[in-house]
C-alpha cells in the first residue's frame, strides 16, 4: 500500500484483485459508462486470476478510504492479431466522476506500468475507444502509440488500440 495527500484527501493505492468487491462494485460502473458512450458494456471476458500475480495485478485508489479509481493488467501472449509475448494489457481502467481531475487516471496507470514492468512485461497495450477522448489523451500524453487492433472489437470502428514499450520508460 502507498499513500499520498491529495489536495482535498488522501489517496491510498491498494492492490486489491480482481475478484474484491470493490473491484467488482468499480467495474459494473465502468460498464454502465460503456453503455452510456458506446450503447452496450465490454463484453471481453475478464477472470480474477486473470489479474493475480506474477501474470497480471489490480489495483484500486482510495480517496478518504472510498474507492474512487482503478485499472489493472493481465499478461498476454503472442497471437494473430499482433499481440506479442511479453505484453501486458491494461483493463478498467476507471475514475469515478466525483474523482476526476486530481491525476488518478496517470496515477494507476504510471502503477500498473511499474508494477507490469517488475514482472518482466515489455510492453502494456490496450484497446479503448473513440467515445473515450480523455482516455486517448491520457494515453498520448504518456507515450502510448496506434498499434494494430486486437481482440474483440478489432474489426469495430470505434477501437482504437494503443500500446508501449516499457524500455521507453525506464
Amino acid at each position: 500500500m502507498e499513500s499520498t495527500t491529495a489536495v482535498a484527501g488522501t489517496v491510498e493505492f491498494r492492490v486489491t484483485g480482481y475478484a474484491h468487491p470493490d473491484a467488482q462494485a468499480l467495474s459494473a460502473e465502468v460498464q454502465q459508462e460503456y453503455v452510456r458512450r458506446y450503447g452496450d458494456p465490454d463484453d471481453t471476458v475478464l477472470h480474477a486470476d486473470d489479474f493475480e500475480s506474477p501474470a497480471g495485478l489490480f489495483l484500486i485508489a482510495y480517496l478518504d478510504e472510498r474507492p474512487v479509481a482503478c485499472g489493472g493488467w493481465r499478461a498476454k501472449r503472442a497471437g494473430f492479431d499482433g499481440v506479442r509475448d511479453g505484453d501486458a494489457e491494461l483493463k478498467r481502467m476507471f475514475v469515478v466522476p466525483a474523482a476526476r481531475g486530481r491525476g488518478l487516471a496517470r496515477a494507476v496507470l504510471r502503477r500498473l506500468e511499474q508494477s507490469a514492468a517488475e514482472a518482466g512485461r515489455t510492453r502494456v497495450i490496450l484497446e479503448t475507444g473513440t467515445e473515450q477522448p480523455e482516455a486517448v489523451a491520457l494515453y498520448g500524453s504518456e507515450g502510448y502509440g496506434a498499434i494494430p487492433k486486437f481482440g474483440i472489437y478489432r474489426d469495430d470502428p470505434q477501437s482504437i488500440c494503443l500500446g508501449k514499450d516499457l524500455s521507453a520508460s525506464a
